[in-house]
């Protein structure tokens, strides 16, 4: 019995563990370390790098001699030549065949030792590559994962804008109860309670749209809940509202000077003229002479089998016939068109990976550049944003109160309204787009962007 109790205690503890675990909300840190670790693209690179290393165990064995074997045995009856005496007979014989070949490459136009270099060129931009994927998941996630935050935060106001339309509609009624109001005041405030239902409703649609990209850019199962954690914006009060916001400081021509040198994008444009390179060059090591040197040994068992007498045994035979030789070949390529067009190509290929090489220069540098002047921007203008943010709030409660003073009309309260969820929709946008733009501007500067 208290083996049973304590069994369904772990079970009852465990249950609570996972419910606990499922239902934490996930910072954006916490969604972009997931996203990284259970990407597809993490996996196919894992098996890309092991075949990259694979390749490369290859292209050191290309230097090692080919070593073949054969072993024949032949059962000939009927007209034949006769091995002693090189005369046709008629008989019955068995011949049994032995060969042992080695060749080893001497020259070929460096193309195994350029394949050589190609393949540890490889090899090492494993890490690269797997660095550039983690890289693109995590940004493409922190896109998702803003997205969503701004979504649900909508709902937050569209929610409060929607309690503050019902609050004025039960006293727009009582008003005109005591016949203070209009029957048109009161229609014309139960259409922007309408309207601002319509607005939650679509706020709702739009965060599981949005929560539903983010699940899918994780690689987040889709039948568990993900609660997003939404503090970001409460760091983003910038300065006073009497001050305005300083100069960052942030030279987008010294970002790029430093982030170059350890930027995976350019890594990768740099990997594929590399071997680009190494290809145009195996391709025109191929249309010089090859020079390989080959030996063997060989020998054979010989019986006829229609006549009889004393015939050397196999071993004797094995021993006796043995031979052995050497061969060097010399191969001179006059006139082969395949080859000529593998080098124009290889030729090609390799100055078009020194465009992309440049065009991902010029695209980085811009990037940077526009990431910087961005969260410079946007840091003026959400600061100016919640300055009106502030504005707005103010004028939409005055226009309350003179509202229900008799001093305003419905039409007047709705526009001071709709002002100020403009304004605060605004100031969120901005919000969530000064954290993409800084978190790029740190990863630029060289941090992680997972911290």
């Amino acid at each position: 019995m208290k083996k049973i109790m304590k069994k369904i205690g772990i079970l009852i503890g465990w249950l609570v563990w996972a419910a606990g675990v499922s239902a934490q909300s996930w910072s954006l840190d916490d969604c972009m370390k997931y996203a990284v670790e259970h990407a597809t693209e993490v996996k196919r690179e894992v098996v890309h790098a092991r075949q990259r290393k694979q390749d490369y165990q290859h292209a050191v064995a290309g230097f090692l001699p080919t070593v073949t074997g054969g072993v024949q045995g032949q059962y000939a009856w009927g007209r034949n030549i006769d091995p002693e005496t090189n005369t046709y007979n008629n008989v019955t014989t068995f011949n049994n065949y032995y060969q042992l070949y080695a060749e080893l490459n001497v020259f070929d136009g460096f193309a195994t030792i350029n394949a050589l270099k190609q393949a540890k060129l490889s090899r090492d931009y494993s890490a690269t590559a797997m660095q550039k994927i983690q890289d693109d998941r995590a940004i493409d996630v922190m896109q998702k994962y803003v997205d969503a935050a701004y979504a649900e935060t909508s709902i937050q106001i569209a929610s409060e804008k929607l309690n503050e339309s019902k609050r004025m509609l039960v006293k727009m009624k009582r008003l005109y109860e005591l016949g203070e109001k209009g029957r048109p005041d009161v229609v014309q405030m139960e259409s922007q309670v309408a309207e601002d239902e319509y607005n939650l409703t679509h706020q709702e649609n739009v965060a599981k749209q949005s929560l539903l990209a983010l699940k899918s850019a994780m690689n987040f199962p889709m039948d568990e809940e993900l609660k997003i954690l939404i503090n970001e914006e409460q760091n983003l009060k910038l300065t006073s509202d009497n001050k305005e916001v300083p100069e960052s400081g942030v030279n987008y021509e010294t970002v790029y000077q430093g982030f170059q040198h350890i930027s995976p994008d350019l890594k990768s444009a740099e990997y594929e003229v590399e071997r680009a390179r190494y290809d145009y060059k195996i391709a025109k090591g191929r249309l010089l002479p090859s020079l390989s040197l080959g030996g063997g040994i060989s020998t054979n068992y010989y019986k006829n089998l229609s006549q009889k007498g004393q015939y050397d045994g196999f071993a004797s035979q094995f021993r006796n016939n043995q031979g052995e030789y050497l061969a060097l070949t010399l191969s001179i390529p006059i006139y082969n068109s395949d080859r000529w067009h593998s080098v124009k190509k290889a030729r090609n290929d390799w100055q078009l990976a020194q465009v992309n090489l440049e065009e991902t220069r010029r695209k980085l540098h811009d990037q940077i550049a526009l990431a910087v002047m961005d969260a410079e921007g946007y840091a003026k203008e959400l600061h100016q944003m919640q300055k009106k943010v502030a504005s707005d709030s103010l004028a939409y409660h005055m226009s309350s109160w003179k509202f229900e003073e008799g001093m305003l009309s419905t039409f007047d309260l709705h526009t001071a309204a709709q002002t100020l969820l403009e304004s605060r929709i605004k100031e969120l946008q901005m919000q969530m787009l000064l954290i993409i733009k800084q978190r790029l501007v740190a990863y630029y500067q060289g941090e992680n962007l997972i911290k």
